[in-house]
């Protein structure tokens, strides 16, 4: 699904350039659940980024479903994502103005579609995550564990092949913790591929492949299990 090919960042002022990322080469197949570790400033969130088209690489090559995507204008970066990435932060990103409802229905408004479809739709995800209690509720009148169950149904409501989660614990205590990384494994067993960053070696646990970035490389690689 992903491959990058020296895949370089480079973050430039007047005074100081600072490389993020120094020629990165790693792939994540269809299906598998990567947790990328490292510690602060080590290139962890600037590699999500450039995996999520949310950022263009300095230098390199990525690839998306065989497509190099690196050079990809903004308007065709936002149409790749549509759809096919769903994202999941440490501080949800949820809208506090718009519903649950509203906030899980986002994606779809994006997409255009129909509004009996999208009705449909975020029912169905409110339900399977067990937050459909609270769908007329707002984001502050949530507990983080609840706010961050809606943020993962916005990042599934539009079924995308990949999701990418920031820290998507790091908010939490560990029982919503656990109840969130519980949450990814089941998509990731229903066929969703799932990139993420964390700190927490229990959270990489969950996942089939450990990847350690120190100063902008990889530095070591772990397989826990296959697919």
């Amino acid at each position: 699904m992903i491959k990058t090919v020296n895949l370089t960042k480079i973050f430039r002022t007047d005074e100081v350039e600072t490389t993020a990322l120094n020629k990165v080469q790693m792939e994540i197949s269809n299906g598998e659940f990567v947790a990328i570790m490292g510690p602060s400033g080590c290139g962890k969130s600037t590699l999500l980024n450039l995996l999520g088209l949310l950022d263009n690489p300095t230098d390199g090559e990525l690839y998306f479903d065989d497509v190099e995507v690196s050079k990809f204008s903004e308007r065709n970066r936002t149409n790749l994502r549509k759809g096919n990435m769903g994202f999941v932060f440490q501080s949800f990103n949820l809208i506090d103005e718009l519903t649950v409802f509203e906030n899980v229905e986002l994606p779809l408004l994006y997409m255009k579609v129909s509004s009996s479809e999208r009705k449909k739709k975020v029912e169905a995800v409110l339900e399977k995550m067990k937050i459909s209690h609270r769908k007329k509720h707002f984001p502050q009148q949530l507990s983080g564990g609840q706010q961050q169950r809606v943020a993962i149904s916005r990042a599934v409501v539009a079924n995308p092949k990949l999701i990418l989660a920031d820290e998507p614990t790091g908010n939490l205590d560990s029982a919503n913790g656990e109840e969130v990384m519980n949450l990814l494994t089941d998509l990731n067993k229903e066929g969703t591929t799932i990139v993420m960053v964390t700190h927490s070696p229990s959270d990489a646990e969950y996942a089939h492949r450990i990847i350690q970035l120190f100063d902008g490389h990889i530095v070591t690689e772990n397989i826990k299990h296959t697919l």
